[in-house]
């Protein structure tokens, strides 16, 4: 609920420069799809820093930075990152992993 309205918010100021947390880790799959299409939409033409705990979120950015310790370690598009098989690749390849286990796990309880 408060990031609906943290976002709603930002859509009535109109700002030109985006900084978002992106909070969605601990939301049920449902709502997390509603706010992430909310803030494709906000996000459109504009400039936005945003801190990524699921990386799945930031496919569609025009250029990612990867930043580790105090320094810009990569930068580029979601594909052109993968493709260097560097940290971002190596983060994103640990969370996809992350995420099959914990559905395993789930159908597993289930059955």
């Amino acid at each position: 609920e408060r990031q609906r309205i943290a976002i709603a918010r930002a859509i009535l100021n109109d700002p030109k420069l985006l900084i978002l947390d992106e909070a969605t880790s601990s939301l049920d799959t449902e709502s997390e799809y509603l706010i992430q299409k909310a803030l494709e939409r906000l996000t459109k033409g504009r400039t936005t820093f945003a801190i990524a705990h699921r990386l799945s979120t930031l496919h569609g950015a025009d250029r990612l930075v990867v930043i580790d310790g105090h320094s810009i370690a990569e930068v580029g598009t979601h594909n052109e990152l993968m493709e260097k098989k560097g940290i971002y690749y190596k983060l994103v390849t640990a969370q996809l992993q992350m995420q099959k286990l914990k559905e395993e796990k789930e159908e597993a309880l289930g059955a």
